[in-house]
């Protein structure tokens, strides 16, 4: 009896040892505010030890009770990676440069989840080449200027520079407010073609010459290069207009085959060093008031993006417009001061000069509406629409009284 006694004792005994040590920890709840006091109150035997390292031990331990590793989340977006021809060199301001700081931005705009990879004129296909190649899907995508396809599609020239037309602001006003993205999307669309506005410039110089032109009559016989609608109109008043690309024209001024050269802003004049050749510098740019540069995508590969990518790329285009004018108008007079100093000497156009290219304009525009009825729809909307404008134009600007 006294042995039975005994074993019971010593059974009591082990048994509450092993449930107290093996059993009831697996009964205690193992939420983590549980996990948490626990660690609470082993804080209480850690005196010796430094706040920071017990805090750190603290915070590792409850992220590994509570969460597991932590586990990047799954990227379901695709990568978008892009060739993107350019019309214009990169190290050209704002023509080209406009297309790098497109690249950059899209790039860390996206986290590094959409490239739109620059490439130099000619690098992929040659610039002339771009519609047909972004058309295709040869190349994914292509910067330049809608007037630059003004023998495949002449309405387009409407949308990127109009002789006496609107400002900057009147322009992109139209534009995203006048009815002016619809028509232009609706053209590129028929072409498998998605173009954003991706840049703006400011008014361009209106042409270098050899000697003044101090009367209409002296326009007659001159040789000049000068594209676009604005070649038409000088043509009127007796110029031999010339297509030159932008590394022959230098060379043309040198050997006297052309008399004098329209291209664009007195920064990029001076960088193509026109004032070498030719130093009466003629202004304002009657022909570009402001000019607008895009990003011509294959309608395909647009379509195929998400939502958020198309967002972060017009995003990034809308920026790109905002930049392009703040530093076109920013770097001009720094441009003209150089220009100066360089022995370059400034006119402006006569009153009957002025006159006579305003007339010039009309009829150009008047045959062109009559020879092409897409052009005549895109130029009757931008008519409209300033005409309306003009009602703020002459109230609420001071230029205007």
């Amino acid at each position: 009896m006294r042995n039975t006694i005994i074993g019971i004792v010593i059974g009591v005994v082990i048994g509450v040892v092993f449930g107290t040590t093996v059993v009831a920890p697996k009964l205690v709840s193992d939420s983590p505010s549980t996990r948490l006091k626990q660690l609470s109150l082993n804080t209480k035997n850690a005196a010796r030890t430094p706040s920071k390292q017990l805090a750190k031990k603290i915070d590792v331990a409850v992220k590994n009770k509570m969460t597991g590793p932590l586990v990047p989340a799954k990227q379901t977006s695709p990568v978008v990676r892009w060739k993107m021809a350019s019309a214009y060199g990169s190290t050209l301001p704002q023509l080209g440069s406009l297309g790098k700081r497109l690249e950059k931005k899209i790039w860390s705009v996206s986290g590094g989840r959409i490239e739109i990879k620059f490439y130099e004129p000619g690098t992929l296909v040659p610039p002339a080449e771009m519609f047909d190649a972004v058309a295709a899907g040869a190349i994914d995508a292509a910067f330049s200027t809608p007037n630059n396809w003004e023998h495949r599609i002449p309405a387009l020239q409407l949308f990127s520079a109009v002789p006496f037309g609107p400002s900057a602001g009147e322009y992109l006003a139209w534009i995203e407010q006048g009815g002016g993205n619809e028509i232009f999307q609706k053209i590129y669309a028929e072409h498998g073609i998605h173009s954003i506005y991706c840049g703006l410039t400011a008014p361009s110089g209106s042409g270098w010459f050899r000697k003044p032109v101090q009367t209409v009559q002296d326009f007659k016989g001159l040789k000049m290069r000068f594209s676009g609608l604005s070649a038409k109109v000088v043509q009127k008043l007796g110029v031999d207009t010339k297509i030159l690309k932008e590394g022959d024209i230098f060379i043309a001024l040198e050997t006297g085959s052309i008399d004098g050269v329209q291209y664009s802003l007195p920064s990029i004049d001076a960088k193509l060093g026109f004032h070498e050749m030719a130093k009466h510098y003629y202004l304002p740019g009657w022909h570009q008031p402001a000019t607008l540069i895009e990003l011509m995508i294959n309608a395909k590969r647009w379509k195929a993006l998400t939502k958020s990518a198309k967002s972060q790329i017009e995003s990034v285009c809308g920026d790109n417009v905002r930049y392009g004018l703040a530093v076109g108008e920013a770097g001009q007079f720094t441009a003209l001061k150089s220009l100066h100093a360089k022995g370059v000497k400034f006119h402006r156009w006569t009153p009957e000069i002025m006159t006579a290219l305003k007339g010039a304009w009309k009829k150009v525009v008047d045959e062109e509406s009559a020879a092409n009825k897409q052009f005549k729809k895109v130029w009757s909307s931008l008519s409209s629409f300033r005409q309306d404008y003009a009602i703020w134009r002459e109230l609420g600007y001071p230029e205007a009284q």
